[in-house]
């Protein structure tokens, strides 16, 4: 089935085909009235997938309204930056934006939990919680904070663990490491002496090449590949432990949220649901292939160590231990999703973590 076709059955069935047949010809005009907004991403048009995670949002909401709900979205740069996104859909620059909250986490590190925390949830435990596990409405409690309304709209999957141009093999190896890494993880990684660097995309590569860094992550093998950071940090470390699966999120301001025809807001819902399956799968898609190209271009894959991983895992639960106690919304989302996660990885391990394992079995033995 057409996705575009069912979201436009389903968002708007009960709002205009019941309509018809009691209301004349104005008043089913009125309930789909002319919209137009604008959506800025966080996001440059060369991250096609990402950044087309928003496209598709707005196509849909598009094709399921005739033309009469119009989003037309900017890439990061042509309104406003990309890390001033939810700021301008917060004060009403443009209506809406698409980008990863955890960009915002200097403002307050509730805004982590509507990408991913260090060792927190995958992509589909992700899914599991905001969607039925509370998370949408504990994100939409902080986030009317802030004046918007926040829809999960894409995910990466689990992230690699970056470009390196030296082995790291102990916890030692960290220190005096200067890395290229975001947010969160630099906070909980300063705490193994590393130290984090917030360098734009653009500028990484010149920065390994030169040697002004000597680490950077980014996001996965589709997206690394264009940036050609195995030219000149060639060993590739696993896993992104701080991004087991990052969610992208459609940010809304407030008052537009609410000032939306229910029809809309459930086409635009809906809409968002669609670019979120989507991103995942198109990652699912690419990433095999590109994992294989820069290995023959040179790429040594490398697993972190346990040591490393777990030194990290402490840091991380030191850190929240620490915001949990001054943070009383942190903490309200923090114990929310911890228990979520607990009962998750129960079942996971049960299914999906042994039915995977044999199967990579299968594959590495050549039988697939």
């Amino acid at each position: 089935m057409d996705r575009r076709s069912f979201i436009k059955k389903a968002g708007l069935a009960g709002a205009g085909t019941a309509a018809a047949t009691a209301l004349a010809a104005p008043a089913i005009a009125q309930s789909m009235p002319k919209v137009s907004w604008r959506c800025t991403s966080s996001f440059p048009k060369a991250l096609d997938t990402i950044f087309g995670a928003a496209e598709t949002m707005a196509n849909f909401v598009r094709d399921s309204t005739d033309g009469n709900f119009d989003i037309q979205v900017f890439a990061a740069g042509e309104l406003v930056g990309g890390l001033q996104a939810a700021d301008a859909a917060a004060a009403g620059t443009v209506e809406m934006c698409h980008t990863a909250s955890y960009y915002y986490w200097g403002k307050d590190p509730t805004y982590s939990f509507g990408t991913c925390i260090p060792f927190g949830l995958n992509a589909r435990q992700n899914n599991g919680w905001f969607y039925y596990g509370g998370g949408n409405e504990l994100m939409n409690e902080f986030y009317a904070t802030q004046g918007l309304y926040g829809m999960p709209c894409g995910n990466t999957g689990a992230q690699m663990g970056g470009w390196f141009r030296k082995e790291i093999n102990t916890v030692d190896d960290l220190k005096g490491l200067k890395m290229r890494v975001g947010g969160f993880a630099g906070k909980i990684m300063e705490k193994l002496g590393l130290v984090p660097q917030q360098i734009a995309g653009g500028d990484i590569y010149p920065s390994l090449e030169k040697g002004t860094i000597d680490a950077a992550e980014w996001v996965g093998p589709y997206d690394d590949e264009k940036l050609g950071f195995y030219k000149v940090a060639p060993y590739y470390y696993y896993p992104g432990w701080w991004e087991g699966g990052s969610a992208l999120h459609a940010m809304v301001n407030l008052g537009k949220w609410n000032e939306l025809p229910k029809s809309y807001q459930a086409v635009l819902a809906s809409a968002c649901e669609a670019a979120n399956c989507d991103m995942m799968a198109s990652y699912d898609h690419k990433n095999p292939a590109a994992i294989k190209r820069l290995v023959a271009g040179g790429a040594q894959l490398k697993p972190f160590s346990q040591e490393i991983l777990s030194a990290c895992y402490d840091a991380a639960i030191s850190t929240y231990e620490e915001i949990n106690a001054s943070n009383p919304m942190f903490k309200k989302i923090y114990d929310n999703q911890q228990a979520f996660k607990k009962d998750a990885y129960l079942w996971a391990q049960l299914s999906e973590y042994t039915y995977d394992t044999f199967m990579m079995i299968q594959q590495r033995n050549g039988k697939l």
